[in-house]
């Protein structure tokens, strides 16, 4: 049977402090499996993520916690390597990495950060060298040199060593980010306002070819999704009554597409509550059947 694992990406609000890591513990009792926090530094708005996943991290005992995603652009990979495994081993093999380029209607923002001003093929091509950077960094017995284009190491000593293998996630739309998280990734989260449930076929077609070209399984690789939508008297996506959210939610896992959903923007500790109690073990109940 498809495991089926249900999480949520946090709403956070520096004027709210303590709400995000309130939810996440809420999130753990409730039975959620993942809990996640978007990354964007350049709002002022929004509390640092890095330090509301360690809070998170101290918080709870079972649910795994990550950032969906760590803009990377501003946080140079050494440090994230480095930042990684030691909320791995506070948590106690609880956390998962996703890593993101930067949304592209934000780059003038990662700018005025002190971030590189960079095209979206040289953020792809960051992406890919920070991943090998990170790697290196968690399992070579060896200081690490790195020579890259956008990332350069000269004898980085490695450590800590992650309590577990830490996943890899990427955001990713289109076909060449697509293809790298075939190549390289541990897993995929695309978001349902800017990607329905129709885009997701072929997506993921482009993923499994890329995994079979590397020489890696595609089932190795965990199918997120960050959907958005309401309780509602609709019957579009995730537009209806919790029912028909369970039917369509199933249908995704069922047809191989997702196995892991994300509430968006989630910041309601009743909609929380409702969905563990009436769409979470629907969905579980509907794929088990098959």
């Amino acid at each position: 049977m498809t495991e089926v694992r249900f999480g949520a990406l946090l709403e956070q609000s520096a004027e709210r402090p303590q709400d995000v890591v309130d939810l996440a513990v809420l999130m753990e009792e409730l039975g959620y499996d993942v809990a996640t926090l978007s990354d964007h530094p350049y709002w002022p708005e929004r509390l640092d993520t890095i330090a509301l996943l360690s809070t998170m991290v101290a918080r709870t005992r079972r649910i795994t916690v990550m950032p969906n995603l760590l803009n990377l652009p501003l946080r140079p990979p050494a440090m994230v390597a480095r930042t990684a495994a030691t909320l791995d081993i506070l948590s106690g093999g609880r956390f998962e990495l996703g890593l993101g380029t930067g949304a592209q209607q934000m780059w003038e923002s990662i700018v005025a950060e002190g971030g590189p001003a960079r095209t979206a093929g040289q953020s792809i091509e960051a992406l890919e060298e920070a991943t090998q950077v990170i790697r290196a960094l968690w399992t070579s017995e060896e200081d690490v040199e790195f020579q890259g284009r956008h990332y350069r190491l000269g004898g980085a000593r490695p450590g800590p060593r992650p309590l577990h293998g830490i996943g890899i996630w990427f955001g990713a739309y289109q076909p060449r980010m697509l293809r790298v998280v075939g190549t390289i990734g541990d897993g995929w989260i695309p978001s349902s306002p800017f990607f329905p449930p129709e885009a997701l076929p072929g997506a993921n077609r482009l993923i499994d070819e890329a995994a079979q070209a590397a020489g890696r399984s595609p089932e190795g690789i965990r199918r997120g999704y960050n959907i958005g939508g309401e309780f509602a008297a609709g019957s579009g996506f995730l537009q209806g009554p919790p029912a028909l959210w369970a039917e369509q939610l199933a249908e995704l896992v069922l047809a191989g597409q997702i196995d892991t959903f994300f509430l968006y923007r989630a910041g309601s500790a009743d909609f929380l509550r409702r969905f563990a109690a009436e769409v979470a073990p629907a969905v579980r109940e509907l794929v088990a059947k098959g």
